[in-house]
């Protein structure tokens, strides 16, 4: 296997995470930003407060979006597989 090949493997890996990760990652950062501005206007300064709306979020992100990752998954590791076949 050529070194580009492998640079591109490593690339689409990562593409791969980011397409994972990214929509998840927003949906903490906005529940997040939303219990800090009513933590705020409330004046209740309770740190753990904000993890139990960042779980319950991104678990129902995470089932809501499981057919999009698993097909990215999916995809990737076809991919991989054909590029495997093609080496021997």
């Amino acid at each position: 296997m050529a070194p580009g090949e492998v640079l591109q493997i490593g690339q689409e890996a990562l593409w791969v995470i980011l397409k994972i990760g990214v929509p998840m990652m927003l949906v903490a950062l906005g529940i997040g930003l939303f219990v800090s501005f009513i933590q705020a206007l409330t004046q209740i300064q309770e740190m753990t407060l904000s993890f139990v709306p960042k779980i319950i979020g991104i678990f129902a992100l995470m089932v809501l979006l499981l057919p999009y990752f698993g097909s990215v998954m999916n995809s990737f590791t076809l991919q991989i597989f054909d590029k495997i076949v093609g080496v021997n």
